[in-house]
């Protein structure tokens, strides 16, 4: 007998667990199906090393949702049932120069302008001024980032209303580099300031992605940045109990293999091995845009045309995952260690710094390595054995490598950690060979195979935060509502659709957009 829900969930990321936990909360039977052994995408925690060593598989940090209802409101209950708990960070984030000199991004605006000041009294004016314009705009747009996005003619004549919104909608068009040229002096603030940004996958000097340069200062200094106790993965495991909770399964190993439709209307999905489950009410999909023609035939080609489309952030991440003896510790000194983003920069020189990227954008890895990485045991214990150290390091890297194309990946990457690890030693006085236990590498390829429907050619971030890809236009104008034309009863959930990738707790707007075409109260479900 064919088991029957009334709410299917493909896949167990983050967003989708968060759509299914919304619509749990609100009664209605709930199934979650994925493919692998364990939950969580893009936010999980295991021991990839060695057993103790509770290492970040992908998201390392939380920012975003930190301004999402479902945290600030406990809407699920994920703090006050479900054993949620964030560590909220002082020092967000630090720029470490192969000098060893330090500019630190602190929660408070103040502290960050002396430590600009350090470098520059006129950036650090410069900079107080524009964080505070981040900051007074950031209510208008935050409002916006965990509901179902305005058309865009409607986000466009809104944010024209006001100073801030025509500011905003100035950075939109520009490069996050224009923007820093255009308003500080010194060469290491305009460093420390875009490599953070970068962080998003984006190209300093390409044009639409100013938004985050605009952004990220009203984000650190109102909200800060956090990290969930016990690991970025502790997330999907309150996420899972808030749906057990509420009568929901999440049942992994499962994939599916397509997406059952009857009469224009998504009824259902079939198992890889033939098992079939039905769906009352809705089918939703952590089903990446050029991936959506696998599982659903008879989408309009219009559509398909536009998915195929879909631009994806131009290079991706070489992650080495490190089990170390004890903690690192920063040559320029311990209070490196106690911010949660770690830059560490091996050029001054701003022109050079863009050249980096530069090699990335022509599918090779830059001679100056573009790398971050920070030991997660200085300020979360549960992570590792006592005494011991969990380095997470980060080398930007292209997907599709000029020589060889993505399958040589399998073949240099080892070679390439390797390379990015004696970056790593000039900065870091214990990462020799006796410090380091045991070492796992994922390059670009292993991304995209861990996360094949929503990490398209590595991609954690779904797509390019391109202002063409934004709002109701993420990812494309016709999937931007989280539905497909043509098709009844199926919903988009990922990091490639409204507001980004990282980790936003976005499924909250696809659960509100099922909400009303079921015909039911969201403000209700979320007060109870």
């Amino acid at each position: 007998m064919t088991a029957s829900y009334d709410v299917i969930a493909i896949g167990a990321g983050h967003n989708g667990l968060v759509a299914a936990a919304y619509l749990a909360k609100a009664g209605k039977k709930v199934l979650v199906l994925e493919s692998k052994g364990w939950p969580g995408g893009g936010v999980s925690t295991r021991e990839l090393t060695l057993p103790g060593f509770r290492h970040d598989e992908h998201s390392n940090v939380h920012i975003m949702i930190q301004g999402n209802p479902m945290v600030t409101n406990d809407e699920l209950g994920l703090f006050s049932r479900f054993g949620m708990e964030y560590h909220y960070f002082d020092t967000p984030h630090v720029t470490v120069f192969e000098d060893q000199s330090t500019i630190f991004s602190y929660k408070s605006l103040d502290k960050t302008c002396e430590s600009i000041a350090k470098v520059s009294a006129h950036d650090a004016e410069a900079y107080r001024k524009f964080a505070e314009a981040s900051m007074r705009m950031l209510p208008m747009f935050m409002s916006g980032l965990y509901a179902p996005p305005l058309p865009m003619g409607a986000f466009v004549a809104m944010i024209d209303q006001s100073d801030e919104g025509r500011d905003l909608f100035d950075a939109m068009q520009r490069s996050s580099a224009d923007i820093a040229n255009s308003l500080f002096e010194s060469d290491k603030v305009k460093i420390h300031l875009v490599r953070l940004i970068t962080e998003n996958l984006q190209m300093p000097d390409e044009l639409g992605t100013g938004m985050g340069m605009y952004l990220m200062p009203g984000i650190i200094h109102t909200y800060g940045v956090s990290a969930p106790i016990g690991g970025s993965g502790r997330l999907t495991e309150s996420l899972v109990r808030c749906i057990e909770a509420y009568g929901g399964k999440v049942q992994c190993n499962s994939e599916v293999r397509r997406v059952i439709v009857s009469g224009g209307r998504a009824t259902g999905v079939e198992l890889a091995d033939g098992e079939k489950f039905m769906a009352r009410d809705a089918v939703i999909g952590g089903i990446h845009p050029k991936r959506l023609k696998n599982f659903i035939a008879g989408i309009e080609p219009r559509v398909l045309e536009r998915a195929e489309r879909v631009t994806p952030s131009p290079f991706s991440i070489l992650l080495s995952h490190y089990a170390l003896a004890e903690p690192a510790k920063f040559i320029a000194g311990p209070e490196v260690a106690q911010a949660k983003m770690v830059e560490l920069v091996s050029t001054s020189n701003f022109s050079e710094l863009m050249s980096d990227y530069d090699a990335l954008r022509r599918g090779r890895m830059p001679a100056r390595r573009l790398i971050a990485g920070g030991d997660d045991s200085h300020y979360d214990k549960t992570r590792v054995p006592p005494g011991r150290g969990v380095f997470y390091g980060v080398s930007f890297a292209p997907y599709d490598l000029a020589d060889g194309g993505p399958s040589r990946w399998d073949e240099i990457k080892e070679e390439v950690a390797d390379q990015s690890l004696a970056y790593y030693r000039r900065f870091i006085s214990n990462m020799g060979d006796d410090n380091i236990l045991a070492r796992l590498v994922m390059s670009p390829l292993d991304m995209e195979r861990s996360s094949p429907n929503s990490f398209v050619r590595g991609d954690m971030h779904g797509c390019a935060p391109y202002f063409y890809q934004t709002m109701a236009h993420r990812p494309t104008p016709d999937l931007g509502n989280y539905t497909v034309p043509g098709l009844d009863g199926f919903y988009l959930v990922g990091p490639f659709m409204h507001p980004g990738g990282g980790v936003f707790g976005a499924g909250r707007g696809t659960a509100i957009r099922m909400f009303d075409d079921l015909g039911m109260d969201f403000d209700r479900t979320v007060s109870a």
